[in-house]
């Protein structure tokens, strides 16, 4: 990164570079936008890639309309987990996506962020197992080796496994590597391996067939969160624009909550092989998974995007216990709920009347959503 930007390579040129991203722009909010932002607002993903349907609500919401107006762009990032705080704390970026473990690694290494929109108000996180040998009780996980994609990601099992007792310092991490350290836990190498909702439905069209002790079932904590930059909170221009970014995600996800199938739509008719790939039953299974960790408990939130202060300083105060963090991090000097009531002050009649109105394929229509989401479950141990 340090010898591009030397080189005097630009902003958008810098992403385009290490990501290869897909630019949005110009779709249906209503009102022209300031341009705060140098060049397009970008957001980066924690994965190394895009082409999921983790980002349904916007995919949907672009196809809706929902970011008229607005030079946005979506990039995956490089695989490291850790890339997604980096490159907002530098410039890369202008919104990161990262679990709690990787946004707390941020703030211990002084990067100020904080987030402004939580998407995961249940864990999301899970652990595979070759089936028939998933503990029945995750305390035997003690002593044990977990797979992960990335070395970065051990700041999200931690916390997790913490939170269930189990002495962490018994545990063995070994980094499998991106995408292919579920595909390692199959041939029997080590004994589980880091996993999360959505991802489940996508490892089945791989043929990966886990059993799972689940975090949504199971943890107090919360997931994946949107962060960017401090400083940019002190702009009202930059507040301004985040309010009506944001408000188009809020929207996004609450038409896919009406209309799963068009959600899925929207990221198949974006990313034809993933379409290939899965199919309509895994897709629509995967949506609804995360649809679950997304949405939580309505009644106990106010609104998408909605953080539980509680949820992160349990999760914040487990990370300090660990070490993880050298200090304890007080949830609300880096979590706020300031953008969220602009962020839900759309017309919820008009958002049901548009997706309403998306003509869905008679493949994705013709899938028993309620016998999915009966099974939402089924491979939990």
């Amino acid at each position: 990164m340090t010898r591009m930007m030397n080189a005097g390579l630009t902003r958008r040129r810098m992403l385009q570079v290490t990501a290869g991203g897909v630019a949005v722009s110009g779709l249906g909010l209503g009102r022209a936008m300031a341009e705060p932002y140098d060049g397009a607002f970008t957001w980066i993903s924690p994965r190394g890639t895009i082409e999921v349907l983790d980002d349904y609500g916007y995919w949907i919401g672009s196809k809706l309309g929902y970011f008229d107006g607005m030079d946005v762009e979506m990039q995956p990032g490089p695989s490291d987990g850790t890339a997604t705080v980096k490159f907002v704390d530098v410039g890369q970026a202008d919104m990161g996506f990262p679990s709690p473990g990787v946004f707390s690694f941020a703030i211990e290494n002084g990067m100020d962020l904080k987030s402004v929109f939580h998407m995961g108000a249940r864990d999301t996180f899970s652990l595979a197992f070759r089936k028939g040998e998933g503990p029945a009780d995750i305390k035997q996980i003690e002593g044990k080796t977990i797979l992960l994609g990335s070395a970065a990601w051990q700041p999200i099992c931690d916390p997790l496994l913490a939170a269930q007792g189990v002495d962490v310092s018994t545990i063995t991490y070994v980094e499998a590597g991106w995408p292919t350290w579920g595909t390692a836990l199959a041939a029997g190498q080590g004994d589980a391996a880091l996993s999360w909702e959505g991802l489940r439905a996508e490892w089945i069209s791989t043929g990966l067939e886990f059993e799972y002790w689940l975090g949504v079932q199971n943890s107090p904590l919360p997931a994946n969160t949107f962060v960017v930059r401090a400083a940019d909170l002190e702009d009202p221009d930059k507040v301004a624009f985040l309010e009506t970014y944001l408000k188009g995600w809020a929207m996004g996800m609450e038409a896919a909550e009406q209309n799963p199938a068009a959600a899925v739509q929207a990221v198949f008719e974006q990313f034809p092989t993933l379409a290939a790939n899965l199919g309509p039953e895994l897709g629509m299974k995967s949506i609804l998974q995360q649809m679950n960790v997304f949405r939580g408990d309505m009644s106990q939130r106010e609104g998408w995007g909605w953080h539980d202060m509680d949820s992160w300083q349990t999760f914040f105060d487990l990370s300090a216990q660990i070490g993880q963090n050298s200090s304890p991090i007080q949830a609300s000097e880096v979590c706020t709920n300031a953008l969220i009531g602009a962020a839900n002050s759309f017309d919820l009649e008009q958002v049901k009347a548009d997706v309403a109105a998306v003509e869905v394929a008679p493949e994705l229509a013709a899938v028993d959503v309620a016998a999915l989401k009966a099974a939402l479950f089924d491979q939990a141990i």
